[in-house]
């Protein structure tokens, strides 16, 4: 019999930060002319793969630049957290979940920060745990990339997303170069495609043409080859379940 694929996040502390399914959605993205970056169907699947964790008070960071435990200065602006601090020195960021997560058996857990979410002056640092048998919790960690830059982290801002990772997956598969002229279907369609895409960029430059009323070319979006094929398989969105008590 298969075994059920779960995910668990055990509280270890009295008010963990908050949990939710990773959202569509970016500030950014919203603030584009016609929002033109949700039209990348690789970016806006990526902003949905796994859980969201949220910060759980507003604050401000700040790195002097030195190796030291106070080298890292935060203003909690109306409440504050003890979750986070600075463990680690040399400008590192500590967000502690509050979780202990146990994953299904062979499978790890990808910590990494929210997708397609840049922040000035301090990124986010990922790692690969195993949780299908380790009794410990993790930290969520950001590094600063500027000395003396103010950091703001809002209340409810993503500062994680964590995804489960089946083990030893990448090592299975056998990594290959090849000319793609040596695949002759597979190179048609590529020509296809490549002469169908430069003509359509240079019809966007004339005023009137049908590209231009079109705007964009929706074929990758609607799961659809040069042929008008379309894959069973494609997906335009995630429909992740959300964390439940039981």
């Amino acid at each position: 019999m298969k075994e059920k694929l779960q995910i668990t996040a055990y509280e270890v502390v009295d008010e963990p930060m908050p949990l939710r399914t990773a959202q569509r959605a970016r500030d950014w993205i919203e603030d584009l002319p016609d929002r033109f970056a949700y039209r990348c169907l690789p970016l806006a699947v990526a902003n949905q793969v796994g859980w969201e964790i949220l910060n759980p008070v507003s604050f401000t960071a700040r790195w002097n630049g030195k190796a030291g435990l106070d080298a890292i200065k935060i203003s909690f602006h109306d409440e504050t957290s003890a979750l986070i601090g600075s463990h680690f020195g040399s400008g590192v960021l500590t967000f502690s979940l509050g979780y202990l997560f146990r994953t299904t058996k062979s499978h790890n857990l990808w910590v990494k920060g929210p997708a397609n979410r840049p922040k000035d002056g301090i990124a986010p640092l990922e790692g690969i745990i195993e949780t299908d048998w380790a009794p410990f919790t993790f930290t969520m960690n950001w590094q600063f990339t500027r000395r003396r830059n103010k950091v703001i982290f809002e209340k409810d801002e993503p500062i994680a997303t964590v995804l489960p990772y089946p083990r030893h997956y990448v090592r299975k598969f056998e990594p290959r170069l090849q000319v793609i002229n040596e695949n002759a279907k597979l190179y048609q369609q590529y020509v296809d495609w490549r002469d169908d895409r430069k003509k359509f960029n240079e019809e966007l430059q004339q005023s009137g043409s049908e590209a231009q009323q079109q705007r964009w070319q929706r074929t990758y979006m609607k799961g659809q080859d040069g042929a008008g094929n379309v894959f069973a398989g494609h997906e335009t969105k995630m429909q992740l379940k959300e964390f439940k008590r039981r």
